[in-house]
């Protein structure tokens, strides 16, 4: 056999492979998504170099990321957000590379998720690592990782085996996750964290939105629901002093700038909001937080069109409730005259 058929072959298995991988994840329910991922993240935070005072940047957790819609919000302020917030993440890191590596002096809002926002500023806690992460890639990226990226989008939009998130605790199909997730003896004798399943889809533009499917399938919730209440046991307490010291210092550079602050607090339910009223209660962090940095804020406790929703796993809501919980709130926040220099349509 000489080489050029060899070649053939070797191509055309290849290429048989890949549609049988491909065709096996399909048919057990999954679709193409791209990868929440520092490069994703790196392109909405260019945008922030040349935003104006009328600009609005979101930071927080997955949160304000997933109960956000960006084109709901545009529809109603004239105006779509920068999304940089990220899961799993203290808002602070993030926030922290606006103030000091921007001119930026528009709109921030900030999501406070508040066992994640007072976590700790220690650089080695996950909070703070995985935004930390993103902000380095972000100044550290080479043409090389630019251009593979942009290589990648249409294979992710298109390829469910390319649909991997970069999240350590992501429960994926690439051939990186599956590796990852394959058992592994517990040596240390802690609990071994449940699997955690992808339960969001992004966009482009990072707009993030909760799958029908943990909306609708209260099985698939409960697997969410495991994996918070296991992360739960392992939370480190709040530092509230050195997280409030770090973050008003960045606050005060901001508004000197003439830059403006909204926090914003999003529902949560069940187990979340019990732990979250009993160890972080509203009275010694939130109003707190809101006291010290003179900032607009929105809590959806009190207001009647927000204080209904339900998160289908305690956390986040689902699409269509996020769609009618950002209406209500920008059409709030316009009435308000929140931001820096509203453009309505």
């Amino acid at each position: 056999m000489n080489l050029k058929k060899t070649l053939i072959i070797a191509i055309a298995l290849f290429l048989i492979s890949i549609l049988i991988w491909e065709f096996y994840w399909r048919s057990n329910g999954y679709r193409p998504n791209l990868n929440d991922e520092k490069a994703l993240w790196a392109t909405q935070r260019t945008k922030v170099e040349n935003a104006t005072h009328n600009d609005v940047v979101i930071f927080g957790s997955s949160r304000i990321y997933f109960d956000i819609q960006l084109k709901k919000w545009e529809e109603i302020t004239g105006m779509q957000p920068i999304q940089l917030a990220s899961t799993g993440s203290s808002p602070l890191p993030t926030f922290h590379d606006l103030v000091e590596n921007t001119n930026f002096n528009g709109t921030v809002i900030v999501g406070v998720t508040p066992g994640l926002f007072f976590s700790t500023t220690f650089p080695k806690a996950m909070p703070w690592q995985r935004p930390q992460a993103k902000v380095d890639f972000y100044k550290n990226r080479t043409y090389a990782k630019r251009l593979n990226y942009f290589f990648s989008v249409p294979l992710q939009q298109n390829l469910v085996l390319m649909s991997a998130d970069d999240e350590e605790w992501a429960d994926d199909i690439d051939l990186k996750s599956l590796i990852r997730n394959l058992p592994k003896d517990n040596r240390n004798g802690e609990p071994k964290a449940p699997p955690f399943y992808n339960f969001g889809k992004v966009t482009k533009d990072r707009n993030m939105s909760m799958i029908p499917r943990a909306n609708s399938d209260t099985a698939f919730a409960n697997t969410i629901k495991k994996i918070w209440q296991y992360f739960g046991k392992a939370a480190p307490p709040p530092d509230k002093k050195s997280t409030m010291d770090f973050f008003l210092k960045d606050v005060k550079k901001f508004k000197k700038r003439g830059g403006t602050l909204i926090l914003l607090r999003c529902p949560s339910s069940g187990f979340y909001k019990d732990v979250e009223t009993k160890f972080l209660p509203r009275k010694d962090y939130w109003n707190e937080l809101v006291k010290q940095t003179q900032a607009k804020s929105y809590h959806y406790e009190d207001y009647k069109q927000l204080r209904h929703f339900e998160c289908p796993e305690w956390s986040h809501l689902s699409k269509p409730d996020a769609i009618k919980f950002t209406t209500e709130l920008a059409n709030i926040m316009v009435n308000d005259h929140a931001f820096s220099n509203l453009k309505t349509n």
